[in-house]
């Protein structure tokens, strides 16, 4: 695996940004309700990242963002057809294609154009700014993404608690798995977004590739409510990780990943002591019982591959 900084595919990043907020914005329109907006995440594929099957009122069908073999793929019912995903075409014409494909086949949706959680303003369905698209670029984060992805599921699958199992928030373009408390904690201001993320405690655990302010790749743990103090306990691991009261988060970065001898045990203390700690500051009770064994024999395969 091979670290790719921020500023090294800029304007790949940002593609893939906007397209994930097109296929994003279909499952919002489509989907079924779920709280803390579970049903607008991405499934991560093999290839890239997709709607995952949805259904109309008389169809399904699906979307899909084919990075390794450069494609955008829109199937309904069986049917399926593509348009290249290549350098120099705008997201307006991949926007184009995709609804224009919907409808043709039968399965018309329409979104709000308006990109969200981003600085981008321009209308999804006009921008003809963003067309950057480096397919090796883009097949080095989704390597990050899929281990990220791989960490996440290997941490949280085990537990026995109310959780979202990790995908692909097109928002902030991040990898996030989250754990939810049954306790009611009502974002304090009004907007629809935060209202609906933020109503019940919760600690999320995620991967995020950077930005113009940092370069770097990193892993986060986020707990709500927001805890504004300096919670850098002794028990915190690995040694980089730290706690950045400002923003009420835990960071890992993957420079320090990589460079260890051991990169999935690594993100495992990570998240294993950032959970310690947060679960008791937020005083969650019985936490204990989350990683009681499961009752299931052992998996000789994955044993093998992931130590």
């Amino acid at each position: 695996m091979e670290l790719i900084k921020y500023s090294e595919w800029k304007g790949t990043k940002t593609t893939l940004h906007l397209l994930s907020q097109i296929l994003g914005k279909i499952r919002l329109e489509v989907a079924h309700q779920e709280p803390q907006w579970a049903h607008v995440m991405l499934p991560l594929t093999a290839d890239g990242f997709s709607t995952g099957l949805l259904y109309g009122e008389t169809h399904m069908f699906q979307v899909d963002a084919d990075i390794r073999n450069s494609a955008i793929h829109v199937q309904v019912d069986g049917h399926k057809q593509s348009m290249e995903l290549e350098n120099g075409t705008p997201v307006k014409a991949y926007y184009d294609f995709i609804f224009q494909t919907l409808e043709k086949l039968g399965t018309p949706v329409s979104i709000y154009p308006k990109p969200q959680e981003m600085d981008i303003k321009i209308p999804l369905d006009e921008d003809t700014e963003h067309t950057v698209y480096v397919q090796e670029d883009a097949l080095r984060g989704l390597e990050l993404f899929h281990f990220a992805l791989h960490e996440e599921l290997k941490f949280i699958g085990p537990m026995r608690c109310r959780k979202v199992k990790p995908g692909l928030f097109w928002g902030t373009f991040d990898i996030s798995a989250i754990i939810i408390q049954n306790i009611s904690e009502p974002f304090p201001m009004d907007k629809v977004i935060e209202k609906a993320a933020f109503d019940e405690q919760f600690i999320e655990y995620g991967f995020w590739l950077g930005d113009d302010k940092v370069d770097v790749p990193s892993f986060f743990v986020l707990p709500y409510p927001f805890l504004y103090k300096d919670l850098n306990a002794p028990s915190l691991e690995p040694e980089e990780a730290y706690y950045n009261k400002e923003v009420s988060e835990y960071f890992l970065d993957m420079e320090a990943v990589l460079a260890s001898s051991d990169t999935s045990g690594h993100v495992q203390r990570f998240f294993n002591t950032t959970f310690d700690i947060l679960s008791e500051e937020l005083k969650w009770e019985n936490c204990n019982y989350y990683r009681n064994p499961l009752l299931m024999k052992s998996q000789p395969t994955l044993s093998k591959t992931d130590g």
